[in-house]
């Protein structure tokens, strides 16, 4: 694909990655200062572990990022993952060890807390070493940042003092938008208190913003005057939020409908000591089976884990890109279509003009170097298989497709072999304990026995689409109206589900003669 002809491409294409670094352009038309790379951010919270959200706006950032390096010829880059390790903890999650022993830290910043995994030298530490094995694991190019280390070594030093030198610039953004209690005792600056470790929420008093001293009543009662350099303070959030994007001087950042007002006031936050915002939007929650707001809490999520048993990586990218400032339901049921989805796309990209190839989620996630082989067997046809008696594991399921795709192994066909186990995985948790076969109608009995004798005629190498022409002409020699009611009997007598597969490519791969024993089953029961 030429490079030029891309861009030019891409500059006028409609898939979201484009119209987001096109922003990009437009924030710097002539490139950043002295060949500065943009600047791309992630935050994460380490009071927890890293999850599908995490993956999420990490990978959406990514998508971003690689859109803007094709528009501007490969222009530099870079992706800060950053972790808000100096807060204080606020409660005890359910799922720690230890709950005790971190309950006599509550309000201590996490890089001060004791791992209750014991494996590290601190809370953050652990949790921070957990996302950066979540996100080396999958492969992203990112630097990884410390808002202790920003702290403590300095680097916010200056955007704190700004802070207090616009103390009531920043009061007039936020009082605003708190209650009237909250108000009282609200403070841009957190100051750590020197008797107890614990990050305070107190009223805070600027003594001089050049030298960066405060004052404040300490956990004793005793009135403190200290410095809030150096790590001895640290922002209020969405004033953090706001320091973080000047101090760093970040470009672009995405962040959940849920942070709608948070980007708002951290703009305008921004804004007060001299800083730009950067560039972002909004994305969609994911909701539950029941159209919920996922919860972390709640624990109505899906996780990681849970998807890539049953699912391939490439599914969940496929997944997480499209209409990201849309609402969807993230649960189990929504893995199989993903996957056939995914496979499905991939296979249209070789053929498609540039202009759909940049439109096609599969140049976004395989950052335009899109593999062009092709599997013989959709994951539903194989969910149908693996859902069968018998062919619930991944040796049996091989011996059929095997069949069906003749020169194909576990060894040369690994992709292959990883979707049977996958598609293995899920028939077995989730297919096979919800079928059951119904007996046929009168009417569905005699277009059974009318296919078994059919089938009977049929030449040994029969192939898929043969097969469905036969399925099809019965079906309508019986007059089934309309003609689906014909298939979902087929579904519902023979594979026990309401839907399922094209019949030709399943009869081909479960073979015929397994086929009419299925048919002679469903008509022992009429």
């Amino acid at each position: 694909m030429d490079d030029a002809n891309l861009r030019n491409v891409a500059l006028q294409s409609k898939a979201w990655p484009y119209e987001e670094a096109r922003k990009l352009l437009k924030r710097w038309p002539e490139g950043k200062p002295d060949g500065a790379p943009m600047l791309f951010e992630t935050g994460y919270g380490p009071s927890g572990l890293p999850h599908i959200g995490t993956f999420n706006e990490v990978l959406r950032t990514t998508f971003v990022r690689r859109a803007y390096e094709e528009l501007t010829g490969g222009a530099a880059t870079r992706l800060i993952a950053f972790s808000d390790d100096m807060d204080g903890l606020r409660k005890v999650p359910d799922n720690l060890p230890n709950g005790e022993m971190l309950s006599a830290h509550l309000g201590q910043p996490l890089t001060k807390i004791p791992d209750p995994f014991g494996t590290h030298d601190s809370f953050a530490a652990h949790n921070n070493a957990m996302l950066r094995h979540f996100l080396d694991r999958f492969g992203f190019d990112y630097e990884f940042l410390s808002a202790t280390e920003c702290y403590t070594g300095g680097r916010f030093d200056d955007v704190i003092r700004s802070v207090l030198a616009n103390w009531d610039g920043v009061l007039g953004v936020m009082l605003p938008t708190l209650r009237e209690e909250r108000r009282l005792t609200y403070s841009p600056l957190l100051p750590i208190s020197p008797s107890s470790g614990r990050v305070l929420q107190v009223p805070v008093q600027v003594e001089d913003a050049a030298a960066g001293t405060i004052s404040f009543i300490d956990d004793d009662g005793a009135r403190v005057t200290q410095s809030a350099l150096g790590g001895r303070a640290k922002l209020q959030w969405k004033v953090d939020w706001a320091a973080r994007w000047v101090a760093l001087g970040v470009d672009y950042e995405m962040a959940g409908k849920d942070l709608i007002d948070s980007v708002t006031q951290s703009s305008k936050i921004a804004r007060v000591f001299g800083g730009r915002p950067p560039e972002g939007f909004n994305y969609e929650m994911f909701l539950d089976e029941r159209g919920e707001k996922i919860s972390k809490s709640k624990g109505n999520g899906l996780s990681l884990e849970q998807w890539l048993r049953y699912g391939s990586e490439e599914s969940l990218s496929f997944f997480i890109y499209r209409e990201p400032r849309k609402a969807k339901s993230l649960h189990l049921g929504v893995i199989p279509r993903a996957v056939d989805e995914y496979l499905q796309f991939r296979g249209n990209y070789a053929a498609q003009p540039i202009e759909q190839k940049l439109g096609n989620p599969v140049h976004h996630i395989h950052a335009g170097k899109v593999p062009d082989s092709a599997l013989p067997l959709t994951y539903g046809l194989l969910l149908n298989l693996a859902s069968l008696p018998g062919c619930g594991d991944t040796d049996t399921a091989w011996k059929f497709v095997q069949r069906y795709a003749p020169g194909t192994s576990p060894e040369t066909d690994p992709e292959l072999d990883a979707l049977i186990g996958l598609a293995v995985n899920y028939a077995r948790d989730f297919v096979t304990p919800t079928l059951e076969r119904r007996a046929p109608s009168e009417a569905e009995a005699a277009a059974l026995r009318d296919l078994d004798q059919e089938l009977a005629k049929l030449p040994a190498e029969a192939d898929a689409d043969a097969i469905q022409n036969l399925v099809f002409e019965v079906g309508k020699r019986h007059a089934f109206e309309p003609l689906r009611a014909w298939f979902q009997a087929l579904y519902e007598t023979l594979l026990g589900s309401s839907q399922g597969p094209r019949m030709g490519s399943f009869i081909a791969l479960y073979g015929v003669d397994n086929s009419r024993r299925l048919i002679a089953e469903a008509l022992a029961t009429y």
